[in-house]
């Protein structure tokens, strides 16, 4: 447990993101199918009256049909102009509004919407996505050369965060992703070797949990939530990778050894005690060592024994 807390206090202590200064927050919209149709009428309106100007101006009505004129051509281009507000939000999308450089609010709503015609509105998909690293080579805590990639899911949470926060939170979501991952590879070994310890290949959930939380850390100020993530590959370097093998091979055959070593030592002592149970040959303490001896080699043996025709004793 010691060094489940230390694991999580270095993955805190290196991580110190400043606190963003905007947050998301709606934006006021209208209907935009109720706004075309204003800005339509005016249009046609405008028309019409233009026409009924210029015939007043060709009939001499003067003063008069200057002002129709002048109305009906602003008529006009108020309706063109409130056709820039029209907005088409998709599902998985927002956007980010700004009025004269400064935040008004976020559309998040899917539809048909109007808003000021002149903001300027900035498409920021909330979909979730996926982000993998490339295979990195990174030294493990024990100073050993490791290969490791991971894949993150993220997803947009505040869109107001990811455009000003961060000058572009892809990129910036890639590289605090890699910067996590070569902390974390570089915290950790890449194997215990049977130490009562947390590694990367024998505690891949421990460690994936960690990776998440250093991650979602690090990119917490630009407005993106992680999901989840996850180690891909994780492999010694090439110029280590064949003596880590053979370590490996060794310690399974130490392992193997001992429980042949533990099961031939309770045959051997089994075999002791059905022969004095049955009364089958009484054996002094050095006939008692020949047969534990003779025993053990056939049991331990890696190679099938050779039988050998005894025509004396013990002794002679």
């Amino acid at each position: 447990m010691a060094n489940t807390s230390g694991g999580a206090a270095l993955g805190a202590a290196v991580v110190d993101m400043p606190a963003p200064h905007t947050s998301e927050h709606p934006v006021r919209a209208g209907n935009g199918f109720v706004m075309l149709g204003v800005a339509v009428a005016l249009d046609l309106a405008g028309i019409a009256l233009l026409v009924v100007g210029i015939v007043m101006l060709a009939s001499g009505a003067g003063q008069g049909g200057m002002w129709v004129v002048i109305v009906s051509s602003l008529m006009i281009l108020l309706g063109f102009f409130m056709y820039f507000g029209l907005t088409a939000v998709a599902p998985g999308e927002a956007r980010v509004v700004q009025l004269l450089g400064r935040y008004v609010g976020t559309l998040r709503t899917p539809g048909f919407q109007w808003v000021n015609p002149i903001t300027a509105r900035r498409r920021v998909s909330t979909r979730i996505r996926n982000h993998e690293t490339d295979v990195t080579k990174v030294n493990d805590a024990d100073g050993n050369p490791i290969q490791i990639a991971t894949v993150v899911v993220w997803q947009v949470q505040d869109t107001a965060q990811a455009v000003f926060e961060v000058d572009d939170f892809v990129e910036f979501v890639a590289i605090q992703t890699e910067t996590a991952v070569r902390h974390i590879a570089g915290s950790y070994p890449y194997d215990a070797h049977g130490e009562p310890k947390l590694s990367l290949r024998d505690n891949a959930d421990e460690i994936n949990e960690r990776l998440s939380t250093e991650i979602a850390a690090r990119v917490s100020s630009a407005g993106v939530k992680v999901i989840e993530s996850r180690i891909i590959h994780l492999a010694y370097a090439p110029e280590i990778a064949h003596a880590m093998l053979r370590r490996q091979q060794a310690g399974a055959v130490v392992a193997a050894r001992q429980r042949i070593v533990e099961g031939a030592v309770g045959m051997v002592e089994m075999a002791l005690a059905k022969l004095a149970e049955h009364d089958v040959v009484e054996l002094d303490e050095e006939r008692k060592a020949a047969m534990v001896s003779n025993l053990l080699v056939v049991l331990v043996g890696d190679r099938d024994t050779q039988p050998v025709l005894n025509t004396g004793t013990l002794y002679h």
